[in-house]
Order: C-alpha cells, then structure tokens, then sequence
C-alpha cells in the first residue's frame, strides 16, 4: 500500500473516532497486504511518522486530528481487548476526588486479563488482576462515556483494600460523599 492510500484510510477512520490499533486492526484496514507486506508496511509508516508504535502490536495513528484526552485509556483498552477492564484503584480515587495524591500519567487498571505495567509515550498503565466474576464485575463500574468504565468509589476502594495498596492516602470523609 502507498502512503497516500494509508493516510487516506486512517484519516476516515479518524473521523469515525478511532487512531488506536492492534496489529489485527490494521490487518482489517489494509486487507489487501499479506502478513509479511503489512509488517513492512507498518514499518514504513512507522518511519514517516503515520503511525506510532506505543507498545508491542499497538498503534497510533499519529496524524489523529483527536484529542490525546484519554489516549491513555484507548491505548489500556486495545491493550486488553477481550477481557473485562475498568478504571480503579488510585486513578479512580483521584477522579472522585478522595485521595491527596493525582497520579499524573498514569493509569490504575483492574482486568480480568493479565496483569502488568507498561510504559507508552501517552504515559504508563498499571493493569491489575482480578478474579472476580463479569456480573460482579459489571455491577462495580460506571460508563462515563470515556474508553474504559470506571470502578465506583465503593469498589474502587474495595479494590484497594484487597489488593494491598497504600490506602493512607484516601480521605474517609470524601470518600463517604462520593457517589
């Protein structure tokens, strides 16, 4: 594929909302490229600064004309497609406005994928294991109309608790109010 083609399919997508891709994604872009020709030409892309690799088979269409608001999350949600993921621990805290501390590029994960922190150039995402089942899962989070739910502040509490983190930080009182 040419570069004018590419920019020219990345850009519709872009109107549509998306500049986040998993190797799959692009595969479906550019059907007409074998496995090997779409390797190549991610990697030409990649040199004339089209596309941005942010983490191992996850792209950025780095022409996107959206706002980087929550690239973070659309990056996390990519990152984990399949799997049951929300906003929790202390980046949901912080949001609620019960703990001290803002996590500034930075993004507290619980999925039911693996867990793990990676390091992107929008910033660096902590997911954080959870065995808990999808119903209980749902029942837990919100849709905030941003990529990934976020844990209410009861269960992002709870989350904290449970898996063993400072929670020193959390102002009891707010956390009470938050709702």
């Amino acid at each position: 594929m040419n570069l004018n083609t590419a920019r020219d399919r990345l850009d519709h997508w872009d109107k549509q909302g998306r500049c986040v891709y998993t190797l799959a994604d692009l595969a479906k872009v550019f059907p007409e490229d074998s496995p090997g020709t779409l390797q190549e030409s991610i990697g030409r892309l990649r040199r004339f600064h089209v596309l941005e690799g942010v983490h191992k088979g996850i792209y950025v269409y780095a022409l996107s004309r959206q706002a980087k608001t929550n690239r973070l999350e659309e990056i996390a949600k990519a990152m984990r497609r399949g799997e049951y993921s929300y906003v929790s621990l202390e980046s949901a805290l912080s949001a609620y406005g019960v703990i001290s501390q803002i996590p500034v590029e930075r993004l507290t994960v619980m999925t039911t994928g693996r867990k793990g922190t990676y390091r992107t150039p929008y910033g660096t995402i902590e997911f954080t294991h959870t065995k808990r089942p999808a119903p209980d899962l749902l029942s837990r989070m919100r849709d905030v109309g941003r990529p990934l739910r976020v844990a209410t502040p009861e269960a992002a509490w709870a989350d904290l608790k449970r898996v063993g983190r400072n929670i020193h930080l959390v102002d009891i009182e707010a956390l009470h109010e938050a709702h």
